[in-house]
């Protein structure tokens, strides 16, 4: 089924970033910015640059569907702020930020992701903006 093969390469990706569950010709588009990376070379680029050397992080699964031909990931993008992102030098201070990521698939492996990295809350934990102002009666 392929329902099953799909959360199989999906673990495999979300707990070590395994490049065989990203096809040679995937498309992931950072939703916030427009940015788009193509092909498994520049898409582990990009993974390693968020996980690695702009922030020390990981990403901890909230929720995770998986259906025949898409996955939902809802998760927090947890880890310190090490490298320029977003404009802002690093700042060594921790982030926790809400992520949200739709995978699309075939034949098993991953070929489309639109990441949605909530950056205004980033921006507000690092100090390079205010926080969002509390709803008032």
């Amino acid at each position: 089924m392929s329902t099953d093969r799909n959360r199989k390469a999906l673990q495999g990706y979300l707990e070590g970033h395994d490049p065989s569950a990203v096809a040679d010709d995937a498309v992931f588009t950072d939703m916030s910015s427009g940015h788009v990376w193509r092909g498994r070379a520049e898409i582990a680029g990009m993974l390693d640059a968020m996980y690695r050397k702009l922030f020390d992080a990981r990403a901890e699964t909230r929720n995770l569907i998986i259906d025949d031909d898409h996955a939902v990931l809802e998760a927090a993008f947890i880890g310190r702020h090490i490298g320029e992102f977003a404009g802002v030098p690093a700042t060594n201070k921790d982030v926790d930020v809400p992520l949200v990521v739709i995978y699309d698939f075939r034949d098993g492996q991953i070929v489309a992701a639109r990441i949605f990295w909530t950056v205004p809350v980033f921006l507000a934990q690092v100090g390079a903006m205010p926080g969002p102002a509390a709803p008032t009666a």
